[in-house]
């Protein structure tokens, strides 16, 4: 299952439920006196000639076609508990996902980032071209909302260097405090000068900043924040186009960053900074609205899902149909595929087959429909329109193309790479546990325990 995640971001379930009944008709024909080995070769022989076939079968699509690829996030949602939102939820990740596409490539995992704010509606979620983060300004008197602002990233921090070695200062007047404070005083002002020299409105310090210096940023109407995340500092440098500055006294202004519209929103411990329009930004956030702190982790769960599949079909620009489908066409094809192949190879062929057909069975069946009849009727249609699947909604089957019920063809080629993989390492475990039982059990009489005498002599 975290194969088929990391590869394909979807399908975990489908993957997990057909190695499931792999093992089951593989131990069903282990009954029947099939060697493990005959079982491995023929599922082998089904999976190369399932994904032959889903190479044949795919359907080439527009990976730049917003509605297709709303239709297959939706498909991706159905069965989640959230169709109800699959409009908001598909509009927001397809166009987050061809916001961040480049070079035919998408990165999800640094590019598209999410971020949970509870108490409105999930319909409320939004957007936001750049980045939100959970930070507010480190004083009330600095500004909250800044237009155009420019952006200075901070790499090191603004406090007073320690050194390396231990020193102690002696101090015997007021006048050596003083001067010693004003001395300290001065270097907060160099460094807050060396940022308002850049051009700079707004900082994001990824170390501490001190007091003093957060005094004299607030003085010269600056926003600052402080311990920003490694993670989040580069997502600002590709939201922004800001470059990370790890010496502060040779900031200049081809350091800075820019963005439509900076705002800080709320003013408690979970208060938010929006930098958002930015133009070109290379990184994305959706805010995730919801109720309670339970519905926006259902809800990013979804979202994640959905983010991937996308992605998927935009880099790949291939798709089959859903509602079992593929799986019911595939199997069609690997029925007709067995008696080519001969021997007991061919029955695990079979048994391959029928261990698809466990996907849209399940489907019929979770949509409270009777498993056989559906299948009955699936295998039916299939044979005379490959595309044919179920509308668990209707209860029908129906060309699942025409009705935009679509999958990317990465998921389910993936689901029964995983599944065949997995299947095959258990057997092949449970093959060698079987032999090592029959070698003990073929002692040779000379060599019976109770051939020993005490000492362990015969």
């Amino acid at each position: 299952a975290r194969t088929q995640e990391d590869i394909a971001g979807d399908g975990t379930t489908s993957a997990a439920v057909l190695a499931g009944t792999l093992l089951e008709k593989a131990q069903e024909l282990m009954e029947q006196g099939v060697h493990p080995t005959s079982i491995l070769n023929g599922y082998r022989l089904a999976s190369e000639k399932a994904m032959s076939y889903l190479d044949e079968y795919k359907i080439d699509i527009d990976s730049s076609d917003v509605e297709i690829l709303k239709n297959i996030s939706n498909t991706s949602i159905t069965g989640k508990a959230s169709e109800s939102y699959s409009e908001t939820i598909s509009t927001i990740a397809v166009n987050a996902v061809l916001k961040v596409l480049e070079n035919g490539e998408v990165n999800i995992d640094d590019d598209i980032l999410i971020v949970q704010d509870k108490g409105q509606k999930i319909t409320d979620s939004e957007l936001v071209e750049g980045v939100v983060l959970t930070k507010k300004a480190l004083h009330p008197n600095m500004p909250k909302k800044i237009q155009n602002p420019k952006i200075a990233l901070i790499d090191t921090p603004l406090e007073v260097e320690k050194t390396g070695t231990e020193s102690k200062i002696q101090i015997k007047s007021a006048d050596q405090m003083e001067a010693f404070v004003k001395e300290e005083d001065k270097g907060f002002k160099k460094m807050v000068d060396a940022i308002v020299k850049s051009g700079a409105n707004a900082v994001f310090c990824s170390k501490g900043i001190d007091d003093n210096a957060v005094h004299y940023l607030q003085k010269n109407g600056i926003y600052a924040t402080r311990r920003v995340k490694e993670s989040e500092m580069k997502s600002l440098a590709r939201a922004t186009g800001a470059k990370l500055v790890r010496s502060l006294y040779e900031i200049d202004e081809t350091d800075i960053g820019s963005a439509g519209l900076l705002e800080q929103v709320g003013e408690s411990d979970d208060a938010k900074t929006f930098i958002k329009e930015c133009s070109n930004a290379k990184t994305v956030t959706i805010v995730l609205r919801g109720g309670t702190e339970h519905v926006t982790e259902n809800i990013e769960r979804v979202f994640d899902d959905a983010l991937h599949v996308i992605a998927s079909a935009v880099e790949d620009h291939e798709v089959v149909p859903g509602g079992g489908a593929s799986e019911i066409s595939t199997a069609n094809i690997l029925r007709s595929f067995a008696p080519s192949v001969g021997g007991r190879e061919q029955l695990a062929i079979t048994a391959f087959a029928d261990s698809l057909e466990i996907i849209p069975r399940t489907l019929a069946e979770n949509a409270g429909l009777d498993g056989t009849d559906m299948l009955i009727k699936l295998r039916s249609g299939s044979g005379k329109d490959k595309y044919v699947g179920l509308d668990v909604y209707e209860g029908k089957v129906v060309n699942m193309v025409e009705k935009g019920v679509l999958d990317p063809v990465r998921v389910k080629k993936q689901a029964i790479k995983s599944a065949s993989e997995a299947t095959a390492m258990v057997l092949r475990v449970d093959d060698v546990l079987r032999a090592d039982k029959k070698d003990m059990m073929n002692v040779k009489p000379e060599h019976n325990i109770h051939n020993y005498d005490a000492s362990g002599m015969m």
